[in-house]
C-alpha cells in the first residue's frame, strides 16, 4: 500500500506540472485514508473511555498521568527526532549507503534508550511531585493526587514503544513509504479498544478501569512499534546497538533537534499552564482532553497527512535547489489544507453538540459534559485553520534548514495562549483555555507564513489569498445547510436514541460535503475539480489494467 506513495512528490518541471499536482492529491489520499481509519478507531477508544470513566475523578486523573509520557513524545520522540531523524536518515542512505545508514540507526536508537530510561527512573521517584505540580488543583480532592502519581508510573511505560516506534516510522517515510507508518497508529487504537472491552466485560471498578488503562496503552505502544519491524527487516534494516554519541549524523540530529525541541518545549508550556488552571475545575481536564480528540480527526486525517507527504517533497526539492517547483508544492500543498479545513471549521462550529452527544454521551459521560465539552469544541474549531496550515508550513522551513523560523512561531503561539488564558480564565473557565489555543495556532500560522514570504517569497498573488476567500464563500451556504437540516431532524426525529442522533449527524454532513462541493465548483475552486479528476483517473485506470505497476503493487500488498 505505501508502495503506490514512492513518487509522488517529485512532479516534472513544466507540462508535467498538473502530474504532480494530482499525484499530491493521490498521496495526501492514501495517506488520510489510512490516518482516517487510525482516527477514527481513536474516537471509538475515547468513546470506550467517556463510558467507562467519564469525567469523573478517576478519568481525570488518568488524563494527567498520561499527559507526561505524551509530552515527551511530542517532544523528543514525534515531534523534534522525527523533524530531525528523516531529512539526516535520508541523506545518508543516499549518500553513504544502506550500511553506514543502519549503523547511524543503532547509535541514534542506543542514546535514545538510555535517555528514556534516564526519564523512567525519575518518573517512578518524583511522579507525585510531578503531578503536584502540572495539576495543583488535584490537592484539594483526598487522594485525587497519589492516584494520578500511581498511574504516572504505570503510562511512563508507554514512552520507550513510542519513541522506538518514532524511529521506525520516521525511516520508513524517508524510504517514502507512507503507508505503514501512517497505519501503525491505528494498531495502537484497536489494542486500546479491545482492551476496554475486557475492562468493560470485567465489570471492574473506576479505579480498576483507570489503572487497567493504563496497562492498555502500554500494550497498545508496543503493537504499534511491532507491526513496523517486518517492513523494516524488508528494507535491509538490522539493528546493531552502538554507543557512539560524537557520530557525525548523531551529531547532526542533536543539532537539528535543538532549535525543534525548544520550539515544542515552548508548546508543552501551553500544556503545562493549561493543566493547571484546568486542574482547579473539576471535569475541565476532560472535557477539555475531549474536545481536542475531536479535533484531531481533520488535523490528523489531512494536516499530518499532507504534511507528512510534502514534507518529503520539498526536502528533495531543497535538496536540489529547485526553488520554483518547492514554492508549488507548498502552494499547492496550503490550499488543499485549506480546502478542507475551512468548511471543516465550520461544520465543527454549527455540529459541536450533535457530534459530542453522538460520539460521547453514554453512561459515565452525562447531558451536562456533552454541553461542556461542546462549548470547548466549537472554540478549538476556530483555530483548525492554523493547526492544519502549520503541519505544511514547519517542515518547509525544516527543509530548508531554517528551524529558528518555527521556534518562533511557536513562541508566538504559547505567548498568545498564556496571555489569553491568564487574563481570561478568570471570566470564562476552562472555555478561555480552548479559545486561547485556538488563536494561538492561528498566530504560530500567521508568522511562518510572513516569513516564509518575506525570506522565500512566491506565496501572494499566487491564488493563495484569493483561493481561500472562494473557499470561505463556499463554506457559507455548506453552514446555512448544515445547520438548517440538523435543527429540522432534530426536531422531527428528537436526540435521545443512537439512531437519531445518527441521522441528525451524520446526514447533514453528508448534505453540507454536497453543498460545499457544488459552491465550490460553482466559484471556480479548483482543488474540487482535481480531486474528481483524480477519483475517475483512478476508477477509470484500474480495471483496465491501465496502471499495471499500481495494480501489482497493490497485489503484493505494499508496505501497509
Amino acid at each position: 500500500m505505501g508502495s503506490d506513495v514512492k513518487h509522488v512528490v517529485d512532479p516534472a518541471q513544466g507540462s508535467q506540472g498538473r502530474a504532480g499536482r494530482r499525484r499530491l492529491i493521490q498521496a495526501a489520499g492514501l495517506v488520510s485514508a489510512l490516518t482516517m481509519t487510525s482516527r477514527v478507531l481513536g474516537l471509538v477508544r475515547e468513546t470506550a473511555f467517556a463510558a467507562l470513566l467519564g469525567t469523573t475523578v478517576h478519568g481525570d486523573a488518568f488524563r494527567i498521568a498520561f499527559r507526561f509520557p505524551n509530552m515527551l513524545r511530542d517532544l523528543f520522540a514525534e515531534g523534534a527526532l522525527s523533524a530531525a531523524f528523516v531529512p539526516t536518515y535520508s541523506k545518508v542512505l543516499n549518500e553513504e549507503g544502506r550500511e553506514r545508514a543502519n549503523q547511524l540507526v543503532g547509535r541514534v536508537i542506543t542514546l535514545l534508550l538510555v535517555i528514556v530510561s534516564g526519564l523512567l527512573v525519575a518518573a517512578y521517584v518524583g511522579a507525585r511531585p510531578l503531578v503536584g505540580e502540572l495539576a495543583p488543583g488535584f490537592r484539594d480532592i483526598p487522594g485525587k493526587l497519589d492516584m494520578t502519581a500511581d498511574l504516572t508510573r504505570v503510562t511512563f511505560v508507554f514512552l520507550p514503544f513510542v519513541s522506538l516506534s518514532a524511529v521506525a516510522m520516521g525511516m520508513l517515510n524517508a524510504e517514502h513509504r507512507f503507508g505503514l507508518p501512517a497505519f501503525a497508529p491505528a494498531v495502537f487504537n484497536l489494542v486500546a479498544i479491545i482492551w476496554a472491552g475486557g475492562l468493560w466485560w470485567s465489570g471492574a471498578s473506576p479505579a480498576g478501569v483507570a489503572f487497567g488503562w493504563a496497562i492498555g496503552v502500554v500494550l497498545g505502544g508496543v503493537a504499534q512499534l511491532v507491526i513496523q519491524l517486518p517492513a523494516l527487516g524488508r528494507q535491509g534494516f538490522r539493528l546493531r546497538l552502538s554507543w557512539s554519541p560524537r557520530d557525525p549524523g548523531v551529531v547532526r540530529i542533536l543539532r537539528l533537534m535543538a532549535p525543534a525541541t525548544i520550539g515544542l518545549a515552548a508548546i508543552q508550556i501551553n500544556v503545562v499552564v493549561n493543566s493547571r488552571f484546568a486542574s482547579w475545575e473539576p471535569g475541565a481536564v476532560s472535557w477539555l482532553e475531549f474536545a481536542f480528540r475531536l479535533l484531531h480527526l481533520p488535523i490528523g486525517v489531512f494536516g499530518v497527512a499532507l504534511g507528512t507527504i510534502a514534507g518529503a517533497g520539498l526536502a528533495r526539492r531543497a535538496a536540489h535547489g529547485d526553488m520554483d517547483g518547492f514554492r508549488e508544492t507548498l502552494r499547492d500543498s496550503l490550499r488543499l489544507v485549506w480546502f478542507v479545513a475551512i468548511p471543516a471549521t465550520l461544520g465543527l462550529v454549527v455540529l459541536r453538540e450533535p457530534i459530542v452527544r453522538l460520539i460521547y454521551e453514554r453512561r459515565r459521560f452525562t447531558a451536562e459534559d456533552t454541553l461542556a465539552t461542546a462549548a470547548a469544541l466549537g472554540l478549538y474549531a476556530i483555530g483548525l485553520v492554523g493547526y492544519t496550515a502549520v503541519k505544511v508550513l514547519a517542515p518547509a522551513f525544516y527543509a530548508l534548514n531554517q528551524s529558528r523560523t518555527p521556534l518562533l512561531g511557536s513562541l508566538a503561539a504559547v505567548g498568545t495562549n498564556l496571555v489569553l488564558v491568564v487574563f481570561l480564565n478568570p471570566l470564562f473557565g476552562f472555555r478561555a483555555i480552548a479559545l486561547a489555543m485556538a488563536v494561538g495556532a492561528l498566530v504560530n500560522a500567521s508568522v511562518l507564513l510572513i516569513a516564509f514570504e518575506r525570506r522565500e517569497g512566491g506565496l501572494r498573488g499566487q491564488g493563495l489569498g484569493g483561493g481561500g476567500l472562494m473557499m470561505g464563500l463556499a463554506a457559507i451556504p455548506m453552514g446555512i445547510a448544515v445547520w438548517g437540516s440538523e435543527a429540522g431532524l432534530s426536531a422531527w426525529l428528537g436526540d435521545t436514541s443512537l439512531p437519531a442522533r445518527l441521522a441528525g449527524t451524520l446526514l447533514p454532513i453528508v448534505l453540507g460535503v454536497m453543498v460545499y462541493a457544488a459552491t465550490s465548483m460553482a466559484l471556480g475552486v479548483p482543488e474540487v475539480r482535481r480531486i474528481v479528476s483524480m477519483i475517475r483517473e483512478r476508477r477509470a485506470s484500474l480495471p483496465t489494467g491501465q496502471d499495471p505497476e499500481s495494480n501489482a503493487r497493490t497485489r503484493s500488498g505494499g508496505d501497509a
